[in-house]
């Protein structure tokens, strides 16, 4: 099936405001239209440019860069200069679709206008475009690691085809569904799941422009995403969460959601939140089910069709997760050691992630192995388990910890706590009473709000040093 069935396969909502993003309303066949009307301008492009803000315009010059078979490359409408110059560079971008942002200046591209709603006649249009093969590029992501510049991610028609094939299934999502959220539209999250996901399995979607708890409650949906972030707001507000007991269910990922933010949920919704786990690199490949268990703390098990490992545990059977199935991508762009070096001999992806997988197949992450793996004492100390058991106290409203340079252990923990009415001393004690008392905080350092990310995700390379 081509995309261009998809946006009007039977059984899909086409109602007129079947697309919905921040009060601009479209039916699936005038997207079609008006994405076709702009293909036939892009077809041959080696790659084009979207400044991905949340509107109808950014929707519609994805899809149609889809339907031209040229790779789109999202980038966050704020980014800034040094960044945002690398991307369109070193991606190979020669149009820019839309109108750049202000203080975005001259981008040396070729700026294309997109019309959300340019009606020509699809037939015609069409025939000038023909389906690419699955193997080619649909979208670059940019993604950055803890030194360099960011990297292109090459995911494929046929990983962004299966991980959301593969995502249906697993939340029962189908076209009755109604989808709510207000991601942004340059990651996985906001534009994968979010856009291209509705679009694929025919439900209606609705962009709320900014996640706000009172946008969620008033948008009606029955399926919702939101990151951590989000979900808390959503928590700290009982009306709008109230709002959302006649949803059918509640997604959360990009980040742990924190244990205190699921029980709230749980409290105020009558829904027990569904997590999952990704990267930009492999898209979602772990998640609980829409009919299975949802723990805390807990991301689910495999997706259909991928397969994961742990290499390296220990005692407490925390190691690497690694994945392999067809949601992966196909290398970084313009970097084949940097590709090579993140799979195995054995064709398995190394994620750089810790986790531990239970007796019944459930996933739990620990944290990032060059970041959240803390070596103390010739102990391994996982920093999303010590973040979860601060989390607990009902002081603390954020947490991030990492492991600092210590003489005699190697490395001490070091817990970054947003809270109010609770010492230091009070929270180490907190913790070692939960968990081993090696794993409790060495240091605790309050902070009036923790850096994120647009994803809400901590960012600790970020946090002031000691």
């Amino acid at each position: 099936m081509t995309l261009m069935d998809v946006l009007v396969a039977p059984g899909s909502d086409d109602t007129p405001d079947a697309v919905t993003v921040d009060g601009q309303r479209t039916s699936r066949e005038g997207l079609l239209l008006a994405a076709t009307a702009l293909a036939v301008r892009l077809v041959g492009a080696p790659a084009a440019a979207v400044p991905a803000t949340p509107t109808l315009e950014t929707v519609t010059a994805v899809v149609a860069g889809l339907l031209a078979g040229v790779p789109v490359v999202p980038v966050p409408p704020d980014a800034g200069p040094v960044e945002r110059g690398h991307v369109l560079r070193d991606s190979g971008a020669a149009l820019l679709l839309g109108a750049a942002p202000e203080g975005w200046g001259d981008t040396g591209l070729q700026a294309v206008p997109v019309d959300p709603w340019a009606r020509g006649a699809a037939g015609p249009a069409e025939a000038a475009l023909s389906e690419p093969s699955a193997d080619a590029t649909a979208l670059v992501l940019y993604t950055s690691g803890t030194t360099g510049s960011p990297k292109g991610v090459l995911l494929t028609r046929s990983a962004v085809a299966a991980d959301l094939d593969a995502l249906a299934e697993a939340w029962a999502w189908t076209p009755r569904d109604t989808l709510v959220h207000g991601l942004p539209l340059f990651h996985v999250h906001g534009l994968v799941l979010g856009v291209l996901g509705a679009l694929r399995v025919g439900s209606r979607l609705v962009h709320t422009g900014r996640p706000t708890p009172q946008r969620y409650a008033a948008a009606g949906g029955s399926l919702y995403f939101g990151v951590p972030t989000v979900w808390g707001r959503v928590a700290a507000d009982p009306a709008a969460a109230g709002a959302l007991r006649s949803a059918r269910l509640l997604v959360s990922g990009s980040a742990p959601l924190p244990a205190s933010v699921f029980s709230a949920l749980e409290g105020l919704t009558g829904h027990r939140p569904v997590e999952r786990y990704g990267m930009t690199e492999t898209l979602i490949t772990v998640s609980a089910r829409a009919d299975g268990e949802r723990r805390p703390g807990a991301v689910g098990v495999p997706v259909s069709g991928v397969r994961t490992r742990l290499v390296e545990q220990d005692e407490d059977g925390i190691g690497e997760l690694q994945v392999q199935g067809p949601t992966l991508f196909s290398g970084y762009l313009h970097r084949p050691e940097a590709t090579a070096a993140s799979f195995t001999g054995d064709g398995w992806f190394r994620t750089g992630d810790m986790a531990v997988i239970e007796p019944d197949g459930t996933h739990r992450i620990v944290g990032r192995a060059s970041t959240d793996l803390i070596k103390s004492g010739g102990y391994r100390i996982g920093a999303g388990e010590v973040e979860n058991a601060l989390l607990d106290h009902p002081a603390v409203r954020e947490v991030a910890v990492v492991g600092a340079p210590h003489d005699d252990l190697g490395q001490q923990v070091v817990a970054y706590v947003v809270a109010e009415g609770v010492t230091g001393d009070e929270l180490i004690d907190f913790v070692a009473r939960s968990l081993s008392v090696h794993k409790r905080p060495r240091v605790v350092r309050f902070l009036d709000e923790l850096p994120r990310n647009a994803m809400g995700k901590p960012q600790k390379k970020l946090l002031p040093p000691l």
